[in-house]
């Protein structure tokens, strides 16, 4: 039985416009994302300390084969820590809008809150604090 310490490994934001949601991630997560251009295809990787243990991610244009949706799909929650409210207070000015606010999940199982991105995402937040 395989087990994991992760259950997700990868996950990609479609982006209709690239250089928005870039500037949307790195304004709310004051980070820098590193672009990679490839044939039909152009990602911003967030930062990424162990390739091997950590969950990577990336923006994504793909010329319309990722498409943004509020609705349709996987829900992911990115990593809030040390308090998720942090970021959503960054949210609003950087062109995004709050959905559920910062909200406890039970007694020990953090936080979290939802909110539409720059592109028209919908995409959670967790948090311990």
């Amino acid at each position: 039985m395989h087990t994991f310490n992760h259950a997700i490994s990868w996950f990609e934001i479609p982006a209709a416009n690239l250089e928005r949601a870039t500037a949307f991630y790195e304004t709310i997560f004051h980070t820098k994302l590193m672009p990679i251009e490839m044939p039909n295809i152009r990602m911003r990787l967030f930062p990424l300390q162990d390739e091997v243990q950590g969950v990577g991610g990336a923006l994504v244009d793909s010329g319309g084969f990722h498409r943004p949706s509020m609705t349709d799909g996987p829900l992911i929650y990115l990593n809030g820590n040390p308090d998720l409210q942090e970021v959503l207070n960054r949210i609003p000015a950087a062109g995004g809008t709050i959905l559920v606010p910062k909200a406890q999940i039970s007694d020990s199982h953090g936080f979290m809150a939802v909110f539409f991105d720059s592109e028209g995402n919908r995409v959670g937040l967790h948090s311990v604090g």
